[in-house]
């Protein structure tokens, strides 16, 4: 039986380098809209495409909540259920519209133990056919196993 949850990430198996499995958004105005609304930023640039062009854009966008879930779902599908997120910093570039992919892909940049977990910095960006959409940063926590803890990893 299977749980639907990711395995959990075993931190002594990590090395900075590791490159993260990239992850692809299908970008819709359904998606672009419903992001909008559950983070409730009915900013009509995010839903209304007249309005959007009015402002100059050539169609609804993403807003930044909406980048931030997704940041975070990339992380925590790699790093799994025993994954905390405890920072998340991101920069936002060229917009992206309905019609567009969206691809998230990064790597380990850093690894250390503080007590009884192992950090994990991860640098990250999400692309589209503009360019760079998102870059960012973030730090994950993992807990050591005993082995990890006995090797001195980190």
């Amino acid at each position: 039986m299977t749980t639907g949850l990711p395995t959990p990430l075993d931190y002594s198996s990590l090395s900075v380098g590791d490159v993260l499995p990239p992850l692809k958004i299908d970008v819709t105005a359904t998606l672009i809209a419903a992001g909008a609304i559950a983070t409730r930023d009915f900013m009509p640039v995010h839903h209304d495409r007249d309005y959007a062009n009015q402002q100059g854009a050539p169609d609804i966008f993403m807003n930044i909540l909406s980048d931030t879930g997704y940041c975070s779902r990339f992380l925590t599908d790699w790093a799994g259920p025993d994954a905390m997120l405890r920072r998340l910093a991101i920069r936002l570039g060229v917009p992206v519209f309905p019609g567009m992919a969206m691809v998230y892909t990064g790597e380990v940049a850093d690894l250390s133990v503080d007590g009884d977990e192992g950090v994990v910095e991860v640098v990250f960006r999400a692309t589209t056919d503009l360019g760079e959409h998102v870059t960012a940063t973030a730090r994950l926590t993992l807990p050591l196993t005993a082995s990890a803890t006995r090797s001195g990893q980190g």
